[in-house]
């Protein structure tokens, strides 16, 4: 059945956008940080671990670890150079900082694994599972369970420990936290990484779906921001839903128009929502 096919193929992809975004639903909405350099991480975690498993011959489970460590290091590393316009929030330049960021990733990250697509060789990529008529891989499986795990464990330690309150803390008046004794620079370092890996990771996992590009990067951007606005800055369940809801919406209408059109009817529904609800979905 050609809509159960949609729905399967939808719940894989939402899980893939939901878990693209929950990096950027911590920087904006708990730490009031942004990071248009998102995508480009995404893109490095995916062809670092293509790299690891093709040059250094590792097996798959092996080279994820190995993105995460060399994205984490360089988000570290990007966000110590910004750490003055993070402290003063000095959000526009910071946009204009990470768009610049993201192009000078994406150019040397061409010169070093070249233009050429790729394809992350994932042994799940191979292995079928289905429901019904329905066929899905064991790789579409992994995205799912990544995305709701990681958005688990973000909810409850934003919501539930003292860590959580501390960045919601500094995100409110950076200064007068300093006030109590809390390093927010430390506090901005640990959110940036804390984003930065999990772009890698949704990189790493989502990728062996299809070939990859280092061009890619921008793309995911603006999807990020789409999930992150429909479900409303800062709600972490709220872009859990949008990010399901948004697989579902592109995989159904593709089934029935030209896929090229779902991301421009995706931003119809955007706008309509916006229109209706402001700020968002937000479900607390």
């Amino acid at each position: 059945m050609r809509v159960l096919d949609q729905l399967v193929n939808g719940l894989a992809l939402g899980a893939g956008y939901a878990l693209l975004a929950v990096g950027w639903t911590v920087l904006l909405g708990a730490a009031r940080l942004v990071n248009f350099a998102h995508g480009q991480l995404y893109m490095l975690g995916a062809f670092v671990t293509w790299w690891a498993c093709t040059a250094l011959g590792v097996p798959y489970l092996v080279a994820i670890p190995i993105a995460l460590v060399a994205v984490g290091v360089l988000g570290a590393v990007m966000q110590l150079a910004l750490t003055r316009l993070v402290v003063e929030q000095n959000i526009v330049s910071l946009m204009l900082v990470t768009l610049a960021f993201g192009y000078l990733l994406q150019g040397s990250a061409a010169l070093v694994f070249g233009g050429n697509p790729q394809q992350i060789p994932s042994p799940f990529s191979s292995q079928n599972v289905a429901i019904g008529s329905a066929r899905f891989t064991q790789q579409d499986v992994l995205i799912i369970v990544a995305a709701l795990a990681l958005y688990a464990v973000t909810f409850y330690v934003l919501s539930r420990t003292g860590i959580g309150r501390i960045v919601r803390g500094v995100a409110e008046d950076p200064k007068l936290a300093q006030l109590y004794g809390i390093d927010a620079a430390r506090v901005y370092l640990g959110v940036f990484v804390f984003a930065a890996l999990s772009a890698a990771l949704a990189g790493a996992i989502i990728a062996p779906r299809s070939p990859i590009l280092t061009s890619i990067g921008f793309d995911e951007v603006i999807i990020t921001f789409l999930v992150v606005v429909l479900g409303g800055i800062g709600s972490v369940l709220g872009n859990l839903v949008t990010g399901f809801g948004l697989g579902f919406f592109v995989a159904l209408f593709g089934a029935f128009f030209p896929p090229a059109y779902s991301m421009a009817a995706a931003f119809a529904v955007l706008l309509i929502v916006l229109v209706v609800r402001p700020e968002g979905l937000r479900i607390r």
